[in-house]
This record gives structure tokens, sequence and C-alpha cells, in this order.
């Protein structure tokens, strides 16, 4: 475990140089430590409540309970949930209580990566954070809600930190040019727009920022005397530079969710825009043309059958020719979809037909359904009272009921007013007429 005011080691990095001594200096989460906003007020009357720090990385979590404990004049001790396990915990606490006991003051307990932690890990936390031993912040990039147990975020607060703005970012970048002592030594020139280029790099990550600067002054180039980074040394730097996504994480989920949406809601250039967002940031190509087919299905279905085509033969062609042939293919299924006529109504259906069979009993399969391979089975009239649809005319059995008979006749698929549907549901509809009229006309003759 390490204190707040332990000496500084040699040679941290420029991140680590720039971490702010004061909430004034503070980058981002305005919405949060802004002046007048709750969590501010609170940290500046010493009001000390158990959090969640929930948020992408670099945005500031590490660093804001750090600021926590010196605003409240408060120990600061940290575990990692990687490492750490319930004697890890118990240690730290027992730390806490000798720590109240001798100097009066109380400790937050900093856990990094708490959904890390497994549940039993988790409940080891509950009766201090009862008791008040110590104040509970847990930092995590995952959605608290899924990934901690309810009793231990029953007994926090969770506050949402964001993406760091790209204006934020520049500030932070010319702070550390303007005040950071090795950089001032070196006299090195940064031009704006290589700033402006590095804080959009970065991808709202304060500690991406710091560390590609300090990459970018390391291979800064001798013009007139003077040592510069031009766009040409960021070039370098930003070759190998990869693309926030945390496949796996919430960040992987909602983009995927958004194209989705995007597709359901018939447009193609944001549906587009996800798609590259998740190439960029390093997305299986196979993985979006599965879930393509899926969106065919689910959002296009029968409206538009060609669309289930498509994306099949678009995730073929990734498979067969990989990229970037096979992502031109998934771009242009996922345009088709998005401008294709929209139903549900499979889905929907699909969906309703599940739950019942799930609720209902198993039914027999109705006497003239069933299969009649054997002569037992035809001495128990298996199939002998089945219309064979062919006979009939128009190739349509009117009348006949294929559910079981205690279901007879229910109503799943209900096509919507679009799309090859219209005509699918004009087709259905005098179907069912037919039915209808067939099975009252039998009613009326057993009279």
């Amino acid at each position: 475990m390490s204190d707040l005011f332990q000496s500084p080691q040699k040679h941290q990095p420029l991140a680590a140089r720039m971490r702010p001594d004061s909430l004034a200096c503070f980058v981002g989460q305005s919405h949060l430590l802004g002046e007048g906003k709750p969590l501010r007020e609170a940290v500046e009357r010493g009001q000390l409540h158990s959090m969640i720090l929930w948020g992408p990385p670099g945005v500031g979590k590490t660093t804001f309970a750090r600021l926590l404990a010196q605003e409240c004049d408060a120990r600061f001790a940290t575990l990692s949930a990687v490492l750490a396990g319930v004697k890890d915990i118990r240690q730290a606490v027992a730390e806490a209580e000798q720590n109240r006991m001798q100097s009066g003051r109380g400790t937050i307990l900093f856990v990094d990566e708490v959904h890390r932690f497994n549940k039993a890990q988790q409940d080891a936390f509950l009766p201090y954070v009862e008791e008040g031993t110590v104040t509970f912040v847990g930092a995590t990039t995952e959605n608290p809600a899924f990934e901690l147990n309810n009793a231990l975020l029953s007994r926090c607060r969770v506050y949402l930190l964001r993406s760091i703005p790209e204006e934020d970012l520049v500030e932070l970048l010319q702070r550390a040019l303007q005040t950071d002592d090795q950089l001032l030594d070196r006299k090195i020139g940064v031009p704006e727009k290589v700033l402006r280029k590095i804080a959009r790099a970065a991808d709202g990550d304060a500690r991406s920022a710091l560390n590609l600067l300090e990459v970018a002054c390391d291979l800064a180039r001798e013009e007139s005397g003077k040592l510069i980074v031009d766009e040409a040394v960021l070039t370098e730097v930003l070759s190998a530079d990869v693309r926030r996504f945390d496949k796996g994480g919430d960040y992987f989920y909602d983009q995927i969710s958004a194209m989705h949406k995007s597709v359901r809601g018939s447009d193609p250039d944001a549906a587009l825009y996800w798609f590259v967002r998740m190439l960029d940031g390093g997305c299986d190509p196979l993985y979006i043309a599965r879930r393509v087919v899926r969106m065919a299905s689910e959002d296009v279905g029968n409206a538009d059958p060609r669309a289930l085509q498509l994306a099949l033969n678009a995730w073929d062609v990734q498979e067969r020719l990989g990229s970037p042939e096979g992502e031109l293919a998934i771009a242009q299924a996922i345009t088709y979809l998005a401008v294709a006529a929209k139903s549900n109504a499979v889905y929907t259906a699909y969906k309703r037909a599940m739950a019942d069979v799930r609720h209902d009993p198993s039914y027999d399969v109705p006497i003239h359904l069933r299969n009649a391979p054997t002569k037992l089975a035809k001495s128990l009239s298996h199939g002998a009272e089945y219309r064979y649809a062919h006979d009939e005319p128009d190739a349509f059995a009117a009348g006949e009921s294929y559910f079981p008979e205690e279901i007879a006749y229910r109503q799943y698929y209900q096509p919507v007013p679009r799309g090859l549907e219209l005509k699918i549901s004009e087709k259905l509809q005098m179907l069912r007429r037919l039915n209808s009229e067939s099975v009252e006309q039998r009613y009326k003759n057993n009279a």
C-alpha cells in the first residue's frame, strides 16, 4: 500500500509528474466537480462517503481518489483487485483502524479495478464500509450494475466519469509544456495544431495524451537550432496507435448497440460510422458480420428477405477474402439493411411462440398430424384425417388446424404494412379469412 505523501520516485513519466495537487487543477468531470456541484461541495466540506467511480481509462479515477484524501485530510491507502485477496483486505482494514486510534484520521481505501474482485472478496468489505472503518472508493471501467454485488452497491454512491473533452486535453498538454521542469529545460516547441491532433488521438484519455506528448518530445527534431515536434514526428508516434475499444467491455457493447440501432433507425451514415469505429478499435470483422446477419432477421425480416442473403454473402466474403475486401462487403450489407423496409414481425412472433411454449404444458400432437410409419401407428389412426394441402383448391386446406387441440388457431405472426410483408399480409389475411369461414361452416353443419 502507498501513502499520498510518500517521496516521489525518480524518472516518473509525464502523466505522473502532471498529476494535479488540487481539485482546481483537475481536468474534466465538470458535471461532478464543477463549482456548485453536490460532489464538489461534499468534498470541500470534508463529508466523506463511500463511492464507485465508473468510467473509461485515463479520466482521473485514481487522481480524484487521491485528491479526495488530501482535501478531507484522510489517509490514502490503495489495493489492486488484480493482485489483492481477502487477506490483503483485512490487513488494509487493520492498518486503517490502527491509524484512526493513533492519529484520529480516517482512511480512504481506494480499490482499483474493483470489478475484478469475486463475490466473496467484495463481501469482505461490507462490515467495514457499514461501520465506517474505511471510506471505500472503488474504480471500475465496467458497468457496476453488472459487475458488483448489490450489497456493496447499496452502500456506495456511483459516479460516472466521462471521457475528457478535446479542449480540456489541449489545455492539459499546454500546461505540461509550460510547467513541467523536464520539458521546460529542453525548450521543445509544439504547435497547437499538433497538440490538437495528440488530444484527438488520445480519445478522451488524459494519461494517453500525456504519454503521447512525452514520446513525441523524445523524438523531437532539431530545426534552426531548436527542438520541434512537427506533424511528421507525430505521424511516427501515432503509427502504432490503436483507439480505445475495450473488447468485451462496455465500450465494445455500446458501439455495437449504436450500430444496430442506427440500422434499425434507417440511418446508413451513422451505421457506417459505428462500423468503422469498431474496426478502428480492433474489433474482429467476423463478429460484426455475425451481428449484421442477426439484424437482417430481427429488424428487416420478411419486409425484404434479400437482406438476410446479402448479410450472409458479406460474412462469406469476409471469411474468404479477409481485409479489406470483406470489410467493404460488410459495409455494403450494413447500408442495404439500413435503407431496407423494416419489420420485426418475425422476431416478435418468435418471442411470443417461445413464451407460450415455455408457459404452456407439453400438448400432444393432434392425431391427424402424427406420422404413421408402422402398422401400429396406422391402426391408431395416426394421420388418418390429415388433409393433403396440394389436393385442395389453391393448395390450401381451409379450416385445417395444425396446432394442438387445446390452443387451436393462435396467431403469432403479424406482418407489417411495409416492403414485401405488405403482400404477405394481404395473402395471410385471405388465408385466415378462409380458415374462419370454414370453421364457421363446420359449426353450422354440426349444429
